[in-house]
């Protein structure tokens, strides 16, 4: 299972999804980015579903992201740090 994770201006709380396969977490991926570079003129609203909830869909402007990542969800979670953007000093 493969989460996709955007983080929104001025909201503390990041959004995620889960998706079963990796080239679909990766076509939306792409396409937020290309939202956020603005290459894609007509996608002003990004609307996401999950594999994993089957009622949860998100819908978000596309210039209110800041930030999109992806990452596996493994099933040992034993220890491990939650994943994201981080600096090991």
């Amino acid at each position: 299972m493969y989460s996709l994770e955007i983080s929104l201006r001025y909201s503390p709380f990041p959004l995620s999804i889960q998706k079963k396969n990796y080239e679909d977490v990766k076509r939306i991926y792409d396409e937020i980015k290309g939202s956020m570079n603005g290459n894609n003129q007509n996608s002003n609203l990004i609307e996401l579903t999950c594999d994993k909830v089957q009622d949860k869909s998100i819908s978000v402007l596309a210039k209110e992201i800041i930030s999109v990542q992806i990452y596996e969800k493994s099933a040992v979670a034993g220890g491990s740090k939650r994943p994201g953007f981080s600096l090991d000093i």
